[in-house]
């Protein structure tokens, strides 16, 4: 049975394994890249837990990390999502539905009332989870990527 679990910053560790697990596995699906965090210290994955107000969670099966997700405030009203990644053994089985459920709950007891995300456009995956999640496509133009053509695609899911 998988288990969510709320980080606190003393999980740091625990959130560094994931991560790096996410940027080995699945590094066509983040902005960011492995060497960005891969030699980072202790002060740099504490930082992660800098905001008392963001929502760090893991979704655990096994004792075994499977799965990711960040809740951050933003300004406007609403939370934003990042960082979700499932591991490919748990792909299929849920994972990433309760993950982008438990930080939806966050978001509403935060008072938000939209839940916004980012998403590389070719990352067909993600588009299928997350709409199967109530998320739209926006207008709203996401970050320029680095070969300074491309956008992220923004999606939005309003909270009830």
């Amino acid at each position: 049975m998988v288990r969510l679990r709320v980080l606190t910053v003393a999980d740091w560790p625990l959130w560094r394994d994931a991560r790096l697990a996410a940027l080995t596995e699945a590094p066509h699906a983040f902005k960011s890249r492995l060497s960005d965090w891969h030699h980072g210290g202790e002060e740099l994955w504490r930082a992660r837990f800098a905001s008392p107000a963001s929502c760090n969670i893991v979704a655990l099966l096994d004792g075994r990390t499977v799965g990711m997700a960040t809740g951050l405030p933003w300004d406007g009203g609403g939370c934003e999502l990042r960082s979700v990644w499932v591991s490919p053994g748990a792909r299929g089985s849920g994972v990433g539905d309760g993950l982008i459920e438990a930080v939806g709950t966050w978001a509403r007891r935060s008072g938000a009332v939209t839940l916004k995300l980012a998403v590389l456009p070719h990352n067909g995956a993600a588009f299928a989870l997350y709409q199967r999640n109530g998320f739209t496509i926006t207008p709203e133009p996401g970050e320029l990527l680095p070969d300074g053509v491309t956008r992220e695609r923004v999606m939005r899911k309003e909270l009830r």
